[in-house]
């Protein structure tokens, strides 16, 4: 193995605010305690969370480093303290508390996961956020099976582009929403069975007709408070809706409700960055069981849009907030 150099590169806010407060310093390279490996980053994926920790919205966990980053890949170059199951040299991606717009970063081995075969390792860094999330919102939480209809706001980005997939290998007939005539084509080619222009026309009277009144299963929403009584509109008998994320708004006034009881929904939601390392690890191994025979089988992968050099962080913030993406947005360390 290289020798590990005593400095890296790494992105810091520079105060809360917009894209502007992105800068880059030099900084000690981290060591990996007891249960984690020191990885050489060669790329970072770009999330909507990091975007709002640099806002001030999303701090990172007490203790752990305030450079932001959820999802990394790269190189194992030094064990932790009782790492048995890693080696140094192995190629993996890992999610991460924070960390990951750096040259090296922490991870815990328990969160580590071997690169798929046919995929780059900037590929594998857009794995485990949108992966991690998707599978434990939709398959766990949200319960999808065989058969059942799935609808997801915002198809086009990496999250949706990912529940796409999965749901559709699963055995699901899958709705997207998305904003665009381009970005409808996007969901389709990723294997949407129907894709709704939310511009264009009312995303729950579509739902209806396409399903003949019935509704959907299982509904994944990233928009929130205003996107609530539509989604409810929308949920089949028995239905579930899961919110991972508020784009537009946490409080809604007015709903009704009735629907939850006449249906016997279920509405619930989740974060990912909270939980404990365990209870991230038990994720993972369901997608290594799942998951990651499709990706080493080619059959799903992650939809790399646009890839920057660490030290344009700012333009991808930049990209991400436009919503223009199609699929992940990556940071590249040049390692």
């Amino acid at each position: 193995m290289p020798s590990i150099p005593a400095t890296m590169r790494q992105v810091r806010f520079n105060g809360a605010g917009g894209p502007e407060v992105i800068g880059i310093e030099t900084a000690p390279v981290p060591r990996p305690g007891p249960g984690q490996v020191l990885i050489e980053v060669v790329a970072a994926g770009v999330n909507r969370p990091d975007c709002q920790q640099r806002a001030g919205k999303y701090p990172p966990p007490p203790g752990a480093t305030e450079v932001p980053g959820l999802e990394i890949a790269g190189r194992v170059v030094a064990l932790g303290e009782g790492v048995t199951d890693l080696a140094e040299g192995q190629e993996v991606c890992a999610l991460t508390i924070s960390g990951g717009y750096a040259e090296y970063c922490v991870a815990d081995a328990a969160l580590c996961l071997p690169k798929p075969g046919p995929l780059s390792l900037v590929e594998a860094a857009g794995l485990p956020e949108n992966y991690w999330t998707v599978w434990t919102n939709v398959f766990e939480r949200g319960r999808l099976r065989q058969g059942e209809r799935f609808l997801v706001h915002g198809g086009s980005s990496g999250i949706g582009s990912t529940a796409i997939q999965l749901a559709k290998r699963f055995g699901a007939t899958v709705y997207a929403t998305a904003g665009s005539a381009e970005k409808c084509a996007f969901c389709a080619s990723l294997g949407a069975d129907h894709a709704i222009n939310y511009r264009d026309a009312d995303f729950a009277a579509e739902v209806k007709r396409l399903t003949d009144g019935q509704g959907v299963d299982v509904i994944l929403d990233m928009v929130g408070a205003a996107y609530l009584e539509r989604n409810l509109k929308s949920l089949a008998l028995e239905g579930r809706l899961v919110i991972i994320a508020f784009l537009q708004g946490f409080m809604a006034e007015s709903v009704n409700l009735t629907p939850v009881m006449i249906r016997r929904l279920t509405v619930t939601g989740s974060t990912l960055r909270p939980r404990t390392v365990a209870q991230k690890a038990a994720i993972a191994e369901g997608l290594r069981r799942e998951v990651w025979p499709l990706l080493e089988a080619g059959t799903v992968k992650p939809v790399i849009h646009a890839t920057f050099p660490l030290e344009q962080a700012r333009e991808a913030h930049e990209l991400m907030e436009s919503s223009a993406h199609l699929g992940k947005i990556m940071l590249l360390t040049g390692q």
